[in-house]
């Protein structure tokens, strides 16, 4: 009989250990209705913007965890941007199987979350290289204002300055994010308008589709008076042709 050495034997009687990394931290997604509505904006109107490009992730209110092994040292952001990776859904991000730190993080911040949001979250950012961090109060609690970017430069996070309306426009995604009352909004480059939420996406779809309509019914329209038209004009021309057949033609001399 074979006896196993103790290190062997150890080794293949010892399950390996496993380390669990929850894919919820147990809070809601925002605080009010006003965090909520622009953490799922920003979602979908960055992923809308981004839909033809295949290496660029968004996410919102997803667990980020920055180092193996280590379940506790996550954070959870309410808007992601990571570049360079690909595009599919994820249950959570980690950062050692991504290879990929988020290059934007926006966060959408109230004076209950100011210390996490200004310092701690805003530190650990600038420690992982995450290259612009934005800040939006939407209830104008603490903030002033209540749009705020930061930049890293020589790996430190700089105030970014702000443009016209109090807008920043990004150098990592190239999109410009302006406040517009308690909302902030993502500037479609091309067409320099608000990308719409879901419910103006709906109304200028049924709009465009009442234009269509209405267009259509004014071609369906102009269709059938020239075909009334054509067929008037070849009323006339039989009447005419019967006329000459039964009365000749009565040229002067």
């Amino acid at each position: 009989m074979t006896t196993l050495s103790h290190d062997r034997l150890e080794r293949e009687t010892t399950a390996p250990e496993t380390v669990e990394y929850p894919e919820s931290d147990g809070e809601p997604i925002g605080e009010t209705d006003f965090h909520i509505s622009n953490i799922l904006y920003l979602r979908q109107a960055l992923r809308r913007l981004f839909r033809k490009v295949d290496d660029l992730y968004v996410a919102a209110n997803m667990l980020f965890y920055y180092e193996e092994g280590n379940p506790s040292a996550c954070r959870v952001p309410d808007v992601f941007v990571v570049r360079g990776v690909a595009k599919h859904d994820r249950r959570t991000f980690k950062l050692w199987v991504e290879g990929k730190v988020p290059c934007l993080i926006v966060e959408v911040t109230s004076k209950k979350s100011q210390v996490e949001d200004l310092w701690i979250k805003r530190r650990l950012y600038e420690k992982l290289g995450v290259t612009e961090y934005l800040l939006f109060d939407p209830l104008g609690e603490y903030l002033d204002p209540m749009f705020q970017a930061f930049a890293l430069e020589a790996e430190q996070y700089v105030p970014a300055s702000l443009g016209e309306g109090g807008g920043y426009r990004s150098r990592v995604s190239g999109v410009e994010f302006r406040p517009i009352g308690s909302m902030l909004r993502a500037i479609d480059p091309e067409s320099g308008r608000p990308v719409p939420d879901l419910d103006e996406a709906m109304d200028e779809a049924e709009a465009e589709s009442q234009r269509a309509e209405a267009e259509s019914q004014r071609a369906e329209a102009e269709s059938q008076r020239a075909e009334a038209e054509a067929r008037r004009a070849q009323q006339l021309e039989e009447e005419l042709r019967h006329y000459r057949e039964r009365y000749g033609r009565h040229d002067k001399p």
